[in-house]
């Protein structure tokens, strides 16, 4: 039985490190499970319990940078409201593309809101832009606090 929740722990922070970039998986909060679930597993002798309160603060972290990001990205740019809900629905459509959907969907959102929204189509290409870096850095962020939350665990697993 350990042995299937150590594979079950390995594949929740795979899913949770490929949900860093995927928006519709939950990316840190499935790395801070898998890794909560290796700690819990080794009885936490080596990592304990202010290692595990320091890596959930960095899953919400990520996940306030998630949200943050892409909203005041766009907002940054002047977004109208549809744009800003052309943006997320444009984000949920993409999935279906795959990756590359994933990264147009929300730019073509935004612009197509902002064009219902009556605005010109240089503030459409600039709030789609804005979209689409947004989304970027948020995604670079992430990936930088799950690095630092595996490299939290490593060091203390090996300390």
């Amino acid at each position: 039985m350990e042995i299937l929740l150590l594979i079950l722990a390995v594949l929740t922070i795979l899913g949770g490190i490929a949900g860093t970039i995927v928006p519709l998986l939950p990316g840190t909060p499935l790395v801070f499970a898998g890794l909560w679930l290796l700690a819990f597993l080794d009885g936490y002798a080596h990592v304990g319990a202010g290692t595990l309160w320091l890596l959930g603060l960095l899953a919400l972290l990520a996940f306030a940078v998630d949200h943050l990001a892409a909203v005041m990205g766009v907002q940054r740019a002047g977004a109208s409201r549809q744009a800003i809900i052309g943006a997320l629905v444009g984000g949920l459509l993409g999935f279906l593309g795959g990756l590359p959907g994933i990264i147009i969907g929300p730019v073509i959102g935004a612009m197509l809101g902002e064009w219902l929204a009556g605005r010109s189509h240089g503030q459409a290409a600039r709030v789609g832009t804005a979209a689409g870096l947004s989304f970027i850095v948020a995604v670079a962020l992430k990936l930088g606090i799950v690095m630092a939350m595996l490299g939290a665990f490593a060091l203390m697993w090996w300390l």
